[in-house]
């Protein structure tokens, strides 16, 4: 994909990129040798929009390829597609992008796996509504109608469950993805990631208001990487180059929004009808949950061990009894911080 999607950026002023391809000199390299860990497969959670600028910048900059890959196969996921969790168990790719609550599903009923970062400090879900009749508080939503899609029913079930919300009290309205529905009137509020609908709207001309699940007793992080326990156990070098190519490409992407925004509209998700406009809006307020004065201090990707018992006491509420020593295992990225303290 590298290569292919190189060409393409030259033709829309993405020069410079091409000409970052390979560079080492901020620390990108490990001790393997060019290529030594073959082509990287990483599973992404969802179709490939801007949501996954990070990894479209290691890719077009060479960073993957300094880390010691020969490449990198990004896996599209979506509402389709294998669960992101069975393709990293089952060895189909090396490293996935989840979430706690999925990751943590899969753990308990057998998959050997382990979150070692999370992207996301802050969980990404909230409810929308049009600011002229706003929704700003979880009990606001009393005997309102609010969308909620399918694959989200057991996040939404959760957050009621934290909030203390009867759930009878509110009428969930079975939805897709495509918020059509509230601008109409047909429902109230709209589950969403904070970072996409609302900014799909808001370049349509609709004023909406959003309030975040996270600040609201639903503290999970989010976009967590996830690998297989026996890649810790006997493969750690690579979850570690991995990691430093992930680690490069979104200290970029935060770094310039427009960026990421750009090649997902131009060259990884040209064919999904991307609007460039929304996209950097989108990458923008991601780069709020990712770039935290936390990782700014200790480093991408790190989550503290108050948050990771914050998100352990969340899951519990959502009637899933992990521990976090059975969910995270983030030595590899404590490791990889103290050998190249640079890439903080």
């Amino acid at each position: 994909m590298g290569v292919t999607a190189g060409a393409t950026l030259l033709g829309v002023g993405g020069g410079g990129l091409l000409a970052a391809c390979g560079s080492d000199s901020d620390g990108g390299d490990t001790s393997a040798s060019a290529g030594s860990f073959g082509l990287l497969a990483v599973r992404l959670s969802w179709i490939k929009n801007v949501e996954f600028a990070g990894e479209y910048i290691a890719d077009q900059r060479g960073y993957y390829k300094a880390a010691g890959f020969s490449g990198v196969n990004l896996m599209a996921g979506g509402a389709s597609a294998t669960p992101q969790d069975t393709d990293v168990a089952t060895g189909k790719a090396f490293i996935g992008i989840s979430s706690p609550d999925i990751t943590a599903n899969a753990i308990t009923q057998g998959a050997p796996l382990k979150i070692v970062g999370a992207q996301y400090q802050k969980n990404p879900f909230a409810i929308m509504s049009l600011s002229k009749s706003p929704i700003t508080t979880p009990q606001a939503m009393i005997g309102k109608k609010i969308g909620v899609q399918a694959t989200n029913e057991s996040v939404w079930s959760a957050f009621l469950k934290a909030n203390k919300l009867d759930p009878s009290s509110i009428t969930k309205v079975p939805v897709e993805f495509d918020p059509l529905p509230l601008t109409t009137g047909t429902v109230d509020g709209w589950f969403s990631f904070v970072t996409n609908e609302p900014n799909s709207l808001r370049v349509k001309g609709y004023d909406v208001t959003t309030f975040m699940l996270a600040d609201h007793n639903y503290p999970l992080v989010s976009e967590t990487f996830m690998v297989s326990n026996e890649s810790i156990a006997r493969n750690r070098d690579k979850v570690k180059a991995a990691l430093t190519a992930e680690i490069r490409g979104w200290k970029d992407a935060t770094a310039d929004a427009a960026l990421g925004a750009r090649l997902a509209t131009t060259v990884y998700g040209k064919d999904l009808g991307l609007d460039e406009a929304e996209q950097k809006l989108e990458s923008a307020d991601q780069n709020k949950l990712i770039r935290t004065e936390v990782t700014t201090k200790n480093g991408l990707f790190t989550v503290t061990d108050q948050l990771v018992e914050e998100n352990i006491a969340t899951l519990k509420i959502g009637g899933v009894d992990i521990t976090a020593e059975e969910l995270f295992d983030l030595s590899i990225l404590a490791e990889l911080y103290k050998e190249k303290p640079e890439l903080v």
